[in-house]
């Protein structure tokens, strides 16, 4: 049998009753660990006697970021139930795949999804709807169960095997599947993040990517929770308030992790220029590789963001930079974690040779031991218990690995790969640049070209053709877009990713 999973929040509401386990931003709301313990308590009583919800039953989530979040999920951890976090930028037939697949039996939403809440509970016969009102106020079903309940008495054993989460990839091609992600992987995430980013109990973590994200929820939400640390909770990203929470030494936070677009973003505040951040140790990146520039940027604030590479399916932490290495190795995803094995293999699946590109695979006690409901999807994605990433990377002579870009991103141009996140970072080296993305698109001859797709700033002059001598001075000739299109936004999914596959049905023709 596997290690025996504990309670993370009732350990602490034993050792550290009074400290401040989290605060929600939009609405004051503050809980100690023992009122959280006592919240969370109520509500797998509630959920279980009232609700119906046993162990292995699942609890999905339809909400913005709210510190009810993580009680639902904990009130789940204490029953051995599966909770299910839904993202709510997907329309209705999206969700009502998704909840078809995990079949809740009870859905638990704010009141500004309470229309596809209402229309899921119908369309996918979910036994409960539960309205937790609008951003957590006292009048609402979710609080009058916990305010109904007692203390939740039972004493469900769980250990490292048990699910804990069951959360859907972004769905950027296909059908999304059902990342499982177990107790155990919680552990081991959190146990790998510390030698990385120095997590503690006095840690105080801001989380603003969506809750119902690995990046929002386990890095480094879940992590202070198991270290006794504090979260604080953003409804929504928004770059000049993020920004000013993260300068102020008053709020005291110390880690916080976004995709390159957040960082890019702020950076883009007026008020970066003077900006400075006393508290800040942990300033983590990841989702993407991170344009030279942007990290430039930070690194000149004395702030050198660390990139990080891991997935959903990986709890997520793999790759990390120390701190030391953040400047000295521009570009690197960094070593992998602890607990973590990481390799690049050949198509045939043998090891690449030093300095080769070839796809990145992992394995470890943080990695999932598979898909909801999808055996083959499963059995596709591993071998020998190595997990294919779909990532193109590389690894250099002192073991420190690169991710180059996805496999599905790339584009072959005269026989040649050309990664897009390469040509990009090149670019991102002009003035005006607000963003950037390269596709491949058909052609005659080369069977595949890159086009360039850009945002500029609004004062900016830059024409197609200063950006194509630019690359021209900067790349091999294969790697040169061969065409740039202006455009005001480009698309990204909820954690800020770029959607090339839009791009390439509205930007792709020849």
């Amino acid at each position: 049998m596997s290690t025996r999973s504990y309670d993370w929040i009732a350990h602490h509401a034993a050792t550290r009753g009074d400290k401040e386990a989290v605060r929600d931003l939009a609405t004051g709301r503050s809980f100690t660990y023992a009122e959280m313990d006592d919240r969370t308590s109520r509500l797998a009583t509630a959920l279980q006697d009232e609700f119906g919800v046993e162990r292995g039953g699942r609890v999905a989530v339809l909400a913005e970021n709210n510190t009810n979040f993580f009680e639902v999920q904990f009130a789940c951890w204490k029953l051995g139930a599966i909770f299910v976090p839904l993202n709510w930028r997907l329309v209705l037939p999206e969700l009502e795949y998704i909840v078809g697949d995990c079949t809740p039996v009870a859905i638990i939403h704010d009141d500004g999804f309470a229309d596809n809440a209402t229309k899921l509970t119908e369309i996918c016969s979910i036994p409960h709807r539960i309205s937790w009102g609008s951003a957590g106020g006292d009048a609402a079903p979710y609080e009058d169960a916990i305010a109904a309940a007692d203390p939740y008495q039972g004493a469900v054993e769980c250990t490292h095997d048990d699910v804990l989460t069951i959360m859907y990839t972004s769905g950027t091609t296909g059908r999304p599947k059902g990342a499982i992600i177990t107790q155990g992987m919680a552990f081991w995430n959190a146990v790998n993040c510390v030698e990385f980013f120095g997590l503690s109990e006095s840690m105080v973590n801001i989380a603003f990517l969506p809750l119902f994200h690995t990046g929002g929820l386990n890095v480094f939400a879940n992590p202070a929770f198991h270290f006794g640390g504090t979260n604080l909770v953003m409804k929504t990203f928004d770059p000049a308030e993020a920004l000013a929470l993260l300068t102020s030494e008053e709020m005291g936070i110390t880690h916080t992790i976004g995709v390159p677009a957040n960082w890019l973003f702020m950076s883009q505040v007026p008020a970066f220029v003077d900006a400075s951040f006393p508290t800040l140790v942990g300033p983590a990146v990841g989702g993407s590789p991170t344009p030279v520039p942007l990290i430039e940027a930070w690194a000149s604030k004395g702030l050198p963001l660390q990139q990080a590479f891991g997935m959903t399916e990986t709890s997520p932490l793999v790759l990390s930079l120390k701190p030391e290495d953040c400047e000295t190795r521009i570009g690197s995803a960094g070593l992998p974690a602890m607990h973590t094995e990481a390799k690049i293999v050949a198509e045939d699946g043998s090891p690449t040779p030093v300095g080769e590109t070839g796809e990145l695979w992992v394995r470890g006690p943080n990695i999932t031991p598979g898909y909801w409901n999808k055996p083959e999807a499963t059995a596709e994605s591993f071998t020998d218990g190595w997990l294919h990433t779909g990532d193109a990377a590389r690894e250099d002579e002192d073991g420190f690995f690169y991710i180059v870009d996805r496999w599905k991103d790339m584009y072959i141009s005269g026989g040649e790969n050309v990664y897009p996140a390469e040509v990009e970072g090149v670019i991102y080296q002009l003035d005006g640049i607000v963003e950037v993305a390269v596709i491949g698109v058909p052609d005659e001859k080369w069977v595949e070209v890159g086009r360039a797709v850009v945002v500029r700033q609004p004062d900016a002059e830059l024409t197609d053709t200063q950006i194509i001598n630019h690359c021209r001075e900067n790349l091999a000739r294969f790697k040169v877009p061969q065409s740039v299109v202006f455009i005001e936004e480009i698309p990204h999914n909820a954690t800020g990713k770029v959607l090339k596959r839009e791009l390439r049905d509205s930007h792709g023709a020849p």
